[in-house]
């Protein structure tokens, strides 16, 4: 063992990133590749009564243009990307703004492009819904959302909350916002007679394989799928599901005979690709005079579109976060002319932001510290395993000062400027979904990791690459891991928090059984200067075998195998369980009160992430799940024009989204205590935790900055001045 484990390491694929070495998905070279541009439709209801592409096929190096009327039918996938109904290009029907109404292809892209701009498109048009308001008297019960039902009742929460000696009944929403990660979504399509290559933009290369299959079933015969995303330039829960530019591209590619590549627009990442869906959510707390909760009422609204019929229930810290013995959770939905919603940078966090924020409020009505009020109503039971969820108030409070605070709204200033301290407890759940990894120790000493899931940004290549190396005892730089495609052995998603907990296990495991392996090789070698010793009292650091006690009898990997002559291969796939992840986080705004201008200065928070594998990735988790929470608070919104149901700011420049600028110095800190019921290392899912509790942070910040209790994100200058 080399203790790599828990240091924090640099990245092992920093280097490629920027030298350009490291091939995202639109920068794989394939010969003879095809250019695509997608024609989205003007109005968000109704349906095509004329379309003639007559010009853009007239178009220099336009090969084709494929619309309803000439592209064969594809089936829809059972979970595509939810549970839906539809594809595009199969029929005349408009199910919302921006929705692809025609596919061209050409042999270069601004060609493509320019031909989009030709396709002559009319509509019969329906007058759309585009907002929640307006139709909130059609909210209606989803069917249940892959196993997680959209109502919970524990008590009698109603009963209990009419008897409350407190009681706080707010309303909190938040708007439509969208995942905007730096890379755009690209799909490539490659045809070899029955076999589809797929470089693909994509968090789940395993679940993108088997829904492409699954589009394709009724063809004969049934194609053969591979998925490849080696690198991904961000994904934020978009690049989750498959949406249906990558089946479209993989028809038209098949069709034409040729491959072909699309990478969509900016423009188009606001209509094609998903979004956080607009909530609407009803509060009610009931406690006592000493702050112990004794009901909460939680009736969230969100938007569905014309063609789904479930909505993820985000109410999982409502159920659990707290001791409270009565609890009424109800998740609605209203149909809208507006695209799918997915999951969005911690989708749990809509819920949070209305908890914590309601949290805040009941402090101030009882009189009770936020911290303490939190503390009083810890729930100490399951489902939370290894929780030290106290030590991170403790831990964070500590190193932010909390103990300083008045607790009196707009009683802290410096200058010009209303300082204010809010804080709000974190949580996530992390899901494990089955894995399996696969290692070849080399007769050089080397060692190569495969599996089939994905670094999204977030450090796998690098941990995986240290759990090797640990395992094997190899220094770092004789482990290569490789990610990201279909060739490999099957492994999770990278979404949900749920690599770590899913891949490390079979990652370690495979590390394990491997070093056992050469061990037993060399032991039983009377070529081996370990010959006879017990495999027991065999140690491993930095590629050699050292005799415990003994360092002078050692061996080298590279020679054990040499005379072994064949290299070592072993399996993992060591199941795991899902879980929570918890956190504190303590928020400084400065406010401006005739500007109305929000600053974050400073920002303290701690986590019980179980076992922390590397430092400097986790850290790197914490400082971007700030950043998330800056945006959802301060500045991310999605614009729907009322009439139109069009986004009207389908860009970086109208929707904002933090920058450096906007982001303080982060300090983390982690408990670090291992967590025995993971198998994967001890270590338990986090990367969504950081940032659920910052919105929350953030508003209740500036209520004690100005007295002024903000409800609605983002909480822009208007709604201070």
């Amino acid at each position: 063992m080399t203790g790599l484990v828990g240091r924090g390491v640099e990245r092992v694929d920093g280097r490629a990133k920027v030298t350009g070495a490291a091939r995202y998905a639109a920068d794989n070279e394939v010969s003879g590749v095809l250019h695509g541009a997608l024609v989205s439709s003007t109005v968000a209801r109704g349906e095509i009564t004329e379309l003639d592409p007559s010009a853009a096929l007239a178009s220099p190096g336009v090969v084709a243009v494929y619309t309803h009327q000439n592209l064969p039918r594809l089936t829809v996938p059972p979970d595509f990307p939810y549970p839906k109904s539809f594809v595009p290009l199969q029929d005349a029907r408009i199910h919302h703004n921006g929705q692809p109404v025609a596919y061209v292809v050409a042999e270069t892209l601004e060609q493509a492009q320019e031909a989009a701009t030709l396709v002559r498109v009319r509509y019969r048009a329906e007058r759309p819904t585009a907002h929640l308001v307006d139709a909130l008297d059609e909210a209606f019960l989803p069917d249940e959302f892959r196993g997680r039902p959209n109502e919970h009742v524990r008590g009698d929460a109603a009963a209990t909350l009419d008897q409350a000696e407190v009681r706080i009944e707010r309303e909190y929403t938040s708007p439509t916002q969208h995942h905007n990660p730096i890379e755009p979504h690209t799909t490539t399509a490659v045809w070899n007679g029955n076999s589809l290559v797929l470089h693909e933009s994509a968090q789940g290369v395993v679940l993108a394989r088997k829904i492409v299959a699954d589009a394709f079933a009724a063809f004969d015969p049934r194609p053969d799928v591979r998925v490849v995303s080696r690198y991904l330039g961000g994904g934020f829960g978009a690049k989750g599901p498959t949406w249906p530019h990558t089946l479209l591209t993989a028809a038209v590619a098949r069709q034409a005979r040729r491959p072909v590549r699309l990478v969509l627009t900016r423009a188009q990442m606001f209509t094609m690709t998903g979004h956080r869906a607009e909530y609407r959510r009803s509060l009610r707390l009931g406690a006592t005079r000493t702050g112990r909760l004794t009901a909460v009422v939680d009736t969230s609204t969100a938007q569905l579109s014309r063609t789904e019929h479930s909505i993820f229930n985000s109410s999982d810290s409502t159920l659990h976060l707290y001791a409270c013995p009565n609890v009424h959770v109800r998740q609605l939905g209203v149909r809208l002319d507006l695209p799918t919603s997915s999951y969005m940078r911690s989708p749990e966090t809509t819920a949070h932001f209305g908890l914590e924020t309601a949290m805040d409020e009941l402090s101030y009505e009882v009189g009770i510290d936020p911290v303490e009020l939190r503390v009083r109503n810890l729930n100490p039971r399951l489902p939370y395993r290894g929780k030290h969820l106290l030590e991170c108030y403790r831990l964070a409070g500590r190193a932010f000062g909390w103990a300083r605070r008045d607790p009196r709204p707009g009683s802290m200033c410096e200058g010009e400027e209303h300082v204010g301290w809010g804080m709000a407890t974190e949580l996530h759940t992390y899901n494990a979904n089955a894995s399996t990894a696969e290692l070849v120790v080399g007769m050089d000493g080397r060692a190569t990791l495969r599996t089939a899931s994905q670094d999204i940004g977030t450090g796998t290549y690098t941990v995986v690459t240290q759990v090797v190396a640990d395992g094997l005892g190899l220094p770092l730089d004789h482990v290569t891991t490789l990610l990201g495609d279909t060739a490999f052995p099957a492994a999770s998603i990278s979404a949900g928090s749920s690599t770590i907990p899913s891949v490390i296990g079979p990652v370690s495991q495979a590390a394990r059984g491997a070093r056992d392996a050469v061990v037993a090789i060399a032991v039983a070698d009377p070529r081996s200067p370990l010959h006879g010793v017990p495999a027991g009292d065999v140690v491993t650091e930095h590629g050699y075998l050292f005799a415990r006690g003994d360092r002078d009898r050692r061996d080298t990997y590279r020679a054990v195998l040499s005379r072994h002559g064949r290299p070592v291969e072993l399996t993992g796939s060591t199941r795991n369980t899902p879980g929570h992840t918890f956190g504190a986080v303590f928020v400084e705004v400065r406010v401006r009160r005739r500007l109305g201008s929000v600053r974050v200065s400073r920002v303290v928070a701690a986590y019980d992430p179980g076992r922390v594998l590397n430092h400097r990735t986790a850290r790197g988790q914490v400082i971007g799940g700030v950043a998330w929470g800056i945006g959802f608070a301060l500045m991310e919104h999605t614009v729907v024009d009322p009439n139109t149901a069009r986004v009207v700011n389908p860009n970086l420049s109208t929707y904002l989204v933090p920058v450096c600028a906007d982001v303080p110095p982060v300090e983390a800190i982690f408990v670090d205590r291992p967590d025995p019921s993971s198998n994967a290392l001890d270590a338990r899912g986090f990367g969504e935790t950081p940032g659920t509790g910052v919105p929350a942070a953030i508003g209740n910040a500036i209520f004690h900055a100005t007295g002024r209790r903000l409800r609605d994100v983002p909480f822009t200058q208007d709604r201070l001045l």
